[in-house]
Protein backbone atom coordinates (compact mmCIF):
# COMPACT_ATOMS: atom_id res chain seq x y z
CA UNK A 1 0.00 0.00 0.00
CA UNK A 2 0.77 3.28 -0.43
CA UNK A 3 2.10 5.64 1.94
CA UNK A 4 0.19 8.93 1.02
CA UNK A 5 1.65 10.83 3.94
CA UNK A 6 5.08 10.25 3.61
CA UNK A 7 4.34 12.00 -0.50
CA UNK A 8 3.04 15.05 0.23
CA UNK A 9 3.99 17.31 3.19
CA UNK A 10 2.40 20.33 4.47
CA UNK A 11 4.88 22.34 2.27
CA UNK A 12 3.75 20.53 -0.43
CA UNK A 13 0.36 20.68 -0.61
CA UNK A 14 1.06 24.25 0.49
CA UNK A 15 2.58 24.86 -2.93
CA UNK A 16 0.12 22.83 -4.95
CA UNK A 17 -2.87 25.16 -3.42
CA UNK A 18 -0.74 28.07 -3.78
CA UNK A 19 0.04 27.32 -7.32
CA UNK A 20 -3.69 26.08 -8.35
CA UNK A 21 -4.59 29.84 -6.99
CA UNK A 22 -1.68 31.60 -9.11
CA UNK A 23 -3.08 29.53 -12.18
CA UNK A 24 -7.00 30.82 -11.93
CA UNK A 25 -6.08 34.22 -10.54
CA UNK A 26 -5.64 35.72 -14.06
CA UNK A 27 -8.57 32.99 -15.62
CA UNK A 28 -11.76 31.80 -15.18
CA UNK A 29 -11.24 28.00 -14.28
CA UNK A 30 -11.61 26.45 -10.88
CA UNK A 31 -8.61 24.00 -10.58
CA UNK A 32 -9.06 20.77 -8.24
CA UNK A 33 -6.45 19.14 -7.51
CA UNK A 34 -6.77 15.01 -6.33
CA UNK A 35 -4.81 12.34 -5.34
CA UNK A 36 -5.49 9.09 -4.87
CA UNK A 37 -4.47 6.00 -3.63
CA UNK A 38 -5.41 3.28 -5.19
CA UNK A 39 -8.84 3.31 -7.19
CA UNK A 40 -10.51 0.01 -6.56
CA UNK A 41 -9.87 -3.41 -4.31
CA UNK A 42 -9.36 -5.27 -7.74
CA UNK A 43 -10.87 -8.92 -6.55
CA UNK A 44 -9.89 -10.52 -9.58
CA UNK A 45 -6.25 -10.09 -9.26
CA UNK A 46 -6.25 -12.96 -6.16
CA UNK A 47 -7.83 -15.78 -8.63
CA UNK A 48 -5.41 -14.60 -11.39
CA UNK A 49 -2.31 -15.18 -9.77
CA UNK A 50 -3.81 -18.30 -8.34
CA UNK A 51 -4.21 -19.73 -11.98
CA UNK A 52 -1.18 -18.42 -12.96
CA UNK A 53 0.64 -20.02 -10.58
CA UNK A 54 -1.04 -23.48 -10.34
CA UNK A 55 -0.77 -23.33 -14.67
CA UNK A 56 2.93 -22.44 -14.19
CA UNK A 57 3.42 -24.87 -10.83
CA UNK A 58 1.08 -27.82 -12.90
CA UNK A 59 3.26 -27.34 -16.45
CA UNK A 60 6.56 -27.45 -14.36
CA UNK A 61 6.17 -30.29 -12.35
CA UNK A 62 5.09 -32.71 -15.61
CA UNK A 63 8.25 -30.87 -17.06
CA UNK A 64 10.09 -32.18 -14.09
CA UNK A 65 8.76 -35.79 -14.38
CA UNK A 66 9.15 -36.46 -17.58
CA UNK A 67 12.23 -34.57 -19.07
CA UNK A 68 14.44 -34.34 -15.69
CA UNK A 69 13.78 -38.13 -14.82
CA UNK A 70 12.21 -37.89 -11.89
CA UNK A 71 9.96 -41.26 -12.14
CA UNK A 72 9.93 -41.61 -8.33
CA UNK A 73 6.01 -41.51 -6.70
CA UNK A 74 3.03 -41.26 -8.69
CA UNK A 75 3.00 -38.81 -11.92
CA UNK A 76 -0.14 -37.01 -10.69
CA UNK A 77 1.83 -35.90 -7.30
CA UNK A 78 3.76 -34.18 -9.57
CA UNK A 79 1.35 -32.28 -10.65
CA UNK A 80 -0.67 -31.82 -8.09
CA UNK A 81 1.80 -30.98 -5.53
CA UNK A 82 3.13 -28.43 -7.13
CA UNK A 83 0.30 -27.07 -8.60
CA UNK A 84 -1.09 -26.47 -5.43
CA UNK A 85 2.38 -24.94 -4.00
CA UNK A 86 2.82 -22.66 -6.58
CA UNK A 87 -1.00 -21.33 -6.20
CA UNK A 88 -0.70 -20.46 -2.76
CA UNK A 89 2.68 -19.09 -3.26
CA UNK A 90 1.62 -16.36 -6.09
CA UNK A 91 -1.49 -15.44 -3.64
CA UNK A 92 0.64 -14.65 -1.58
CA UNK A 93 3.55 -12.92 -3.64
CA UNK A 94 1.17 -11.00 -5.20
CA UNK A 95 0.35 -8.72 -2.37
CA UNK A 96 3.19 -7.60 -1.85
CA UNK A 97 4.28 -6.69 -5.44
CA UNK A 98 2.38 -3.70 -6.64
CA UNK A 99 4.16 -4.40 -10.47
CA UNK A 100 2.79 -7.93 -10.54
CA UNK A 101 -0.57 -6.84 -9.25
CA UNK A 102 -0.56 -4.39 -12.04
CA UNK A 103 0.96 -6.53 -15.17
CA UNK A 104 -1.89 -8.93 -13.93
CA UNK A 105 -5.04 -6.65 -13.68
CA UNK A 106 -3.51 -5.05 -17.55
CA UNK A 107 -3.02 -1.87 -18.68
CA UNK A 108 -6.52 -1.07 -20.15
CA UNK A 109 -8.14 -2.62 -16.48
CA UNK A 110 -6.19 -0.11 -14.67
CA UNK A 111 -6.82 3.08 -17.67
CA UNK A 112 -11.00 2.14 -17.55
CA UNK A 113 -10.72 1.98 -13.50
CA UNK A 114 -8.83 5.48 -13.16
CA UNK A 115 -11.67 6.78 -15.11
CA UNK A 116 -14.17 5.96 -13.63
CA UNK A 117 -13.19 6.95 -10.76
CA UNK A 118 -12.44 10.09 -11.95
CA UNK A 119 -15.90 10.61 -12.71
CA UNK A 120 -17.03 9.51 -9.42
CA UNK A 121 -14.54 12.52 -7.89
CA UNK A 122 -15.86 14.99 -10.50
CA UNK A 123 -19.44 14.54 -8.88
CA UNK A 124 -18.32 13.98 -5.06
CA UNK A 125 -16.01 17.47 -5.28
CA UNK A 126 -19.12 19.00 -7.08
CA UNK A 127 -16.25 20.31 -9.91
CA UNK A 128 -19.71 20.87 -12.05
CA UNK A 129 -20.94 23.61 -9.69
CA UNK A 130 -19.37 26.95 -10.88
CA UNK A 131 -21.52 29.67 -12.59
CA UNK A 132 -19.55 29.32 -16.19
CA UNK A 133 -19.14 25.47 -15.94
CA UNK A 134 -14.86 25.97 -15.64
CA UNK A 135 -13.92 23.36 -13.44
CA UNK A 136 -10.91 21.26 -14.01
CA UNK A 137 -10.33 18.18 -11.81
CA UNK A 138 -6.65 16.92 -12.22
CA UNK A 139 -6.59 13.40 -10.96
CA UNK A 140 -4.31 11.37 -10.01
CA UNK A 141 -4.29 7.85 -9.46
CA UNK A 142 -1.16 6.28 -8.09
CA UNK A 143 -0.92 2.56 -8.04
CA UNK A 144 -2.65 2.73 -11.46
CA UNK A 145 -0.34 5.34 -12.49
CA UNK A 146 -2.61 6.74 -14.65
CA UNK A 147 -3.75 10.89 -14.55
CA UNK A 148 -6.92 12.24 -15.89
CA UNK A 149 -7.53 15.96 -16.56
CA UNK A 150 -11.50 16.61 -16.95
CA UNK A 151 -12.70 20.00 -17.78
CA UNK A 152 -16.11 20.91 -17.19
CA UNK A 153 -18.96 21.91 -19.83
CA UNK A 154 -17.06 25.27 -20.04
CA UNK A 155 -13.22 24.03 -20.31
CA UNK A 156 -14.61 21.42 -23.09
CA UNK A 157 -15.79 24.21 -24.98
CA UNK A 158 -12.75 25.91 -26.10
CA UNK A 159 -9.92 23.47 -24.70
CA UNK A 160 -9.23 20.97 -27.11
CA UNK A 161 -8.97 17.10 -25.21
CA UNK A 162 -5.66 17.00 -26.95
CA UNK A 163 -4.27 20.25 -25.16
CA UNK A 164 -4.72 18.29 -21.53
CA UNK A 165 -1.52 15.73 -22.38
CA UNK A 166 1.42 17.92 -21.81
CA UNK A 167 -0.23 18.03 -17.90
CA UNK A 168 -0.90 14.33 -17.92
CA UNK A 169 2.71 13.27 -19.31
CA UNK A 170 4.53 15.99 -17.05
CA UNK A 171 2.70 14.47 -13.77
CA UNK A 172 3.12 10.85 -14.60
CA UNK A 173 6.78 11.52 -14.99
CA UNK A 174 7.05 13.40 -12.35
CA UNK A 175 5.40 10.14 -9.94
CA UNK A 176 7.96 8.02 -12.08
CA UNK A 177 10.67 9.93 -11.20
CA UNK A 178 9.93 9.95 -7.02
CA UNK A 179 8.69 13.74 -7.45
CA UNK A 180 5.22 13.91 -7.07
CA UNK A 181 4.08 17.13 -5.16
CA UNK A 182 7.12 18.85 -7.74
CA UNK A 183 4.72 17.44 -10.52
CA UNK A 184 1.42 18.14 -9.36
CA UNK A 185 2.55 21.90 -8.94
CA UNK A 186 4.00 22.26 -11.79
CA UNK A 187 0.58 20.95 -13.42
CA UNK A 188 -1.06 24.12 -11.66
CA UNK A 189 1.13 26.59 -13.63
CA UNK A 190 0.41 24.29 -16.86
CA UNK A 191 -3.18 24.82 -16.37
CA UNK A 192 -3.17 28.09 -15.58
CA UNK A 193 -0.85 28.97 -19.46
CA UNK A 194 -3.69 26.47 -21.38
CA UNK A 195 -6.62 28.46 -19.80
CA UNK A 196 -4.83 32.22 -20.59
CA UNK A 197 -3.60 30.29 -24.14
CA UNK A 198 -6.92 29.91 -25.07
CA UNK A 199 -9.02 32.86 -23.58
CA UNK A 200 -10.65 31.48 -20.73
CA UNK A 201 -11.12 35.19 -19.07
CA UNK A 202 -11.58 36.19 -15.54
CA UNK A 203 -14.36 37.94 -14.99
CA UNK A 204 -14.32 41.07 -12.78
CA UNK A 205 -16.71 39.73 -10.06
CA UNK A 206 -14.86 36.56 -10.22
CA UNK A 207 -14.76 34.32 -6.46
CA UNK A 208 -13.02 31.40 -5.91
CA UNK A 209 -15.63 29.12 -6.41
CA UNK A 210 -13.86 25.68 -5.83
CA UNK A 211 -11.73 25.06 -2.74
CA UNK A 212 -7.66 24.98 -4.07
CA UNK A 213 -5.67 22.48 -1.29
CA UNK A 214 -5.29 19.40 -2.73
CA UNK A 215 -7.17 16.26 -1.98
CA UNK A 216 -5.97 13.05 -0.38
CA UNK A 217 -7.33 9.98 -0.34
CA UNK A 218 -6.59 6.18 -0.15
CA UNK A 219 -9.01 4.67 -2.16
Amino acid sequence: MIDLGSLFTEADRSAIAEAAGSAEGSTSGEIVPYVIGICDDYPEVGWKAAVLGALAGGGGGVAAHYLGGFWGGSPWLWVILPLLVCAVVATMTIRWSDGLRRWIIGGSALEGRARQRAERCFLEEEVFATRDRTGILVFVALFERRVVVMGDAGINRVVPDGAWDHVVDGVVAGIRAGRPAEALTAAMTECGRLLREYRLEIRPDDTDELPNELRIRDR
